[in-house]
């Protein structure tokens, strides 16, 4: 299984300019240290834990950084850092994956599965794409892309996250209908002018959601991310530390790490970043990537969607208004999926092979806040079977 770089997004965008902390953040940093990779990072910065529920005891999980500039991936070429987009990145993320299978024959022709979240999105089903129309029969065996709390529709991802807001009752319904009648909800570019009525309401917003963690608005705060000088007592995997980031960033910056990641070798002018502070521009991103979805359906490719339900920025609401624009036909009701008796989430299957399922308690990045129910999600997704449907699980 792939694991392709996320991108976390920053609240404020769309309305008035694009301004997004990602694409540009690192598979390292958040899909193998944070999330579903075998270890997690103590809080000295320094050692390691053990995650009982990595995905790789399911598969085995390749993470990759890109673009170029994105964690330890870089360019000898300085002009490259000034075009990355979507089109590039799934160019030169085809290019890796080949190369690496030429490197390790021993993995060609084996099932392929590529998955992501957030700004990954728009990764996933255009690496799948580029390699439907390069290796349509190839050693690159593509079975199917499973995306979490994923862009995928700007207009339907935008409207979601404002409508979970106002039902979670982060804003007021007043604001909410303020922002609907003052805004222009449905850009098509980030040259659109924000007038000042719906600057006015969008600030409101921002004042309101400010002092939350709007990748899980239910998750405390990290209130002090200094490094411990042992690790903090306690630690387990099913209790996200809001500080992670700090306790990653210091442990791969390391350079005991780095040689023993075979890391930096060329040596790089800047420190390691969660998400990468040498990216300053994105070149092209379409507003949608519906139409590459229906393509992996209709070329009969497993596709999951997936979404913590406690995440604000790619919420739940969105990706449910996003599928109902591809205007697919249910082939099962909405119903509760189990996992140690209790619910682990909810979900509906359509036809075209395509699974939609929340995962309660989680938020933005789903294996941090729930690692056993994401990776019963994985098992699932790989072995083409439905989440189950009773408590006996």
């Amino acid at each position: 299984m792939l694991q392709v770089s996320s991108g976390k997004l920053q609240l404020k965008e769309l309305l008035s300019e694009t301004q997004q902390k990602g694409p540009g953040c690192s598979s390292l940093a958040y899909g193998a240290l944070q999330e579903l990779g075998p270890f997690r990072v103590h809080s000295d910065g320094k050692t390691l834990f053990r995650n009982r529920y990595a995905w790789n005891n399911a598969a085995n999980v390749l993470f990759l950084e890109s673009p170029a500039g994105v964690g330890f991936s870089y360019t000898n070429t300085t002009s490259d850092l000034e075009k990355p987009g979507d089109r590039n990145t799934a160019s030169d993320n085809y290019i890796f994956l080949v190369n690496w299978l030429e490197r390790f024959p021993e993995f060609k022709g084996r099932d392929l599965y590529i998955g992501g979240e957030s700004y990954a999105g728009h990764y996933v089903p255009q690496l799948a794409h580029t390699i439907l129309v390069h290796h349509p029969r190839s050693f690159l065996n593509l079975k199917g892309i499973l995306i979490g709390n994923a862009v995928i529709n700007d207009e339907t991802d935008l409207m979601g996250m404002y409508d979970f807001f106002e039902s979670h009752a982060l804003i007021s319904e007043d604001s909410l209908v303020q922002l609907k009648n003052n805004c222009d909800l449905k850009i098509e570019s980030a040259s659109v002018v924000m007038t000042e009525e719906c600057a006015v309401v969008s600030d409101q917003i921002d004042m309101n959601t400010y002092y939350l963690d709007i990748y899980n608005i239910y998750a405390p705060l990290c209130r002090n991310s200094t490094l411990t000088r042992r690790p903090k007592r306690g630690t387990t995997v099913q209790n996200f530390d809001p500080c992670s980031d700090n306790y990653v960033q210091a442990y791969l910056n390391r350079h005991e790490v780095q040689v023993a990641l075979h890391a930096n070798g060329t040596r790089l002018p800047y420190e390691w970043m969660p998400c990468s502070s040498v990216i300053k521009k994105w070149n092209d991103s379409p507003t949608t990537v519906i139409p590459l979805i229906k393509e992996m359906m209709g070329k009969g490719l497993r596709v999951w969607v997936f979404s913590g339900d406690m995440d604000g920025r790619i919420p739940v609401t969105s990706t449910k208004y996003s599928l109902k624009k591809m205007n697919l036909t249910a082939k099962t009701a909405w119903h509760p999926w189990y996992l140690d008796g209790e619910v682990g989430g909810y979900t509906e299957e359509y036809k075209g092979k395509l699974t939609f399922a929340t995962v309660r308690g989680a938020g933005h990045q789903v294996p941090s806040f729930q690692p056993k129910r994401s990776l019963s999600l994985f098992i699932h997704f790989l072995n083409d079977t439905s989440l189950p449907d009773t408590s006996r699980y």
